[in-house]
């Protein structure tokens, strides 16, 4: 009899200890199903949520073990495409519709807390010491601290995992408890098969190439749409009395007038964020080749200059080497080096540079332009 109380205990406890993994046993799951997988794809969405604005992306992260990456970012509300790629040449931030991109010698993704990279995500959790995991109905929510280097007031994450630890969604917070980022996952496939030459730039190259011949092709298919627009351009110039954009009267007799016009800045767009003690000590508009720029100086404790003109797409794919990281905005992607930052928003391209502005400061800059004519600060 006591033989069977003993047996009929330890079957009890046999079935209740594997009724109920332990925190442990659900870590060492992920980390399995990351460190397995010899190439995965993770597509969904990431919302931004700045300045009481938020920002929706589409997102598709590939990865292949070599440390190989490719993350398309889509805007969904003005359509903007760029490419983060990290292959055996180094890091590139691809803008297709520019026909260019910056080449990073950069330790990215390692370098930083990425919210659409298992392996980031992955670290994050087993560098901290103070990691907690809950179990909500059959899910998992894991909370880890982050590493934002460009971004302090980001200060820690919630993983959501469903009952077999697969990732469904991520939230980073700042230090006031508010999401600033926010990642929800569509589809994950651990087993998608790619290989090295899914990560080459010259596909990338070839396929905006092609985009671009397919645009003149369709072009080319409907003489009648063009027929009409270039009547009804000659009669608009007509009767304004062939004004230009920018209010002037010109006289187009060329194609290179009309592109010139079409890059013009009509207005300059200030930042709503100036560091203290700064103020705006000279603006200047000049001509270009290609349109005009507007160069703004700032000084004060933090000197800081300014410029902005229209973006262009370059006639032929440019590489341009930079010596830093991608950062990444609300809106865009931006090429940050030791002491400036350019980037293109809303068909503008910024360039900011400053020997006393810190990353942050920078970043917040950025963040502050809008269609304004108000500058804040003091002299």
């Amino acid at each position: 009899m006591k033989k069977l109380v003993i047996l009929a205990m330890g079957l009890m406890l046999f079935i209740t200890g594997c009724g109920k993994e332990s925190e442990e046993d659900l870590i060492a799951k992920f980390e399995k199903n990351v460190e397995n997988s010899k190439s995965y794809t993770l597509k969904g969405n990431m919302e931004i949520l700045s300045n009481e604005e938020t920002f929706t992306y589409s997102i598709e992260a590939n990865y292949l073990k070599g440390d190989y990456y490719k993350v398309t970012l889509v805007n969904q509300t003005n359509n903007h495409e760029q490419i983060i790629l990290k292959n055996s040449d180094g890091v590139y931030v691809v803008t297709p519709t520019l026909n260019k991109s910056f080449k990073f010698q950069s330790e990215w993704p390692s370098n930083s807390s990425q919210s659409y990279i298992l392996s980031s995500l992955l670290n994050d959790i087993k560098n901290d010491e103070n990691m907690t995991l809950e179990q909500k109905d059959d899910n998992y929510i894991i909370t880890t601290t982050v590493n934002y280097p460009n971004n302090s007031s980001l200060t820690y994450q919630k993983i959501y995992f469903d009952k077999d630890m697969n990732i469904e969604q991520v939230e980073v917070y700042d230090n006031e408890d508010i999401v600033n980022i926010k990642v929800a996952f569509s589809s994950i496939d651990l087993k998608s098969g790619l290989n090295e030459e899914d990560f080459l730039l010259e596909d990338l190259i070839d396929m905006n190439a092609q985009n671009e011949e397919n645009k003149e092709s369709n072009t080319t298919t409907n003489p009648q749409t063009n027929n009409n627009t270039t009547s009804e351009e000659n009669n608009n110039s007509q009767e304004n009395g062939n004004t230009s954009s920018t209010g002037e009267n010109n006289t187009c007799e060329n194609e290179d007038c009309d592109t010139k016009s079409s890059n013009i800045l009509d207005s300059i767009i200030y930042p709503l964020y100036i560091p203290s003690e700064t103020y705006l000590s000279n603006s200047e508009e000049i001509d270009t080749d290609e349109g005009n720029r507007m160069i703004l100086t700032f000084a004060g404790d933090k000197n800081f200059v300014l410029i902005e003109e229209v973006a262009t797409v370059a006639s032929e794919f440019e590489i341009i080497p930079v010596y830093g990281d991608p950062i990444m905005l609300s809106d865009t992607i931006a090429a940050k080096s030791a002491n400036s930052m350019y980037w293109t928003s809303d068909n503008v391209s910024y360039y900011l540079t400053s020997n006393d502005l810190s990353t942050e400061e920078m970043i917040t800059i950025a963040e502050s332009l809008g269609n304004t004519l108000v500058v804040s600060g003091s002299k």
